[in-house]
């Protein structure tokens, strides 16, 4: 074996085995962070600016709600005790809508034509009586 082939080999090695690590530490950060018995708070944000919270654990029932964005358009979004999505939105792209329902915190919903952001927080880090990051 030449030397072009060792280092295209051991190169190869070194990205599979880096990115075996990525996936073992999402996977176990996945299944270590969440509690069952967290409550979340959905918080939405247009612009960067607060539009509403929904504590989850209030709901009775799941509901729909429509948010119209300034320049036009509009996301219809989707809330229950579960988890929050968008479910119909008029955006080119439709990534938001393809995202599903976020049941977490680990990745908010965003829908970058009409600068919409929800996200997920646990009730007890809302309250602002338990640190705001969390280090593994």
């Amino acid at each position: 074996m030449n030397n072009v082939n060792k280092i295209a080999c051991l190169l190869s090695g070194c990205i599979l085995l880096l990115l075996t690590a990525c996936l073992l530490i999402l996977f176990l950060r996945r299944h270590t962070a969440q509690d069952p018995d967290t409550t979340y708070t959905a918080y939405l944000y247009q612009d960067g600016q607060l539009l509403q919270t929904i504590p989850l654990s209030q709901l009775a029932e799941p509901r729909r709600f429509t948010v119209e964005a300034p320049a036009g358009g509009y996301n219809t979004i989707e809330v229950s005790c579960q988890g929050i999505s968008i479910a119909e939105a008029d955006c080119p792209d439709q990534i938001c809508v393809l995202q599903g329902t976020i049941t977490d915190s680990m990745l908010p919903i965003t829908c970058l034509p009409h600068r919409l952001v929800i996200e997920l927080k646990p009730d007890d880090a809302a309250s602002g009586d338990a640190p705001d990051a969390i280090a593994y």
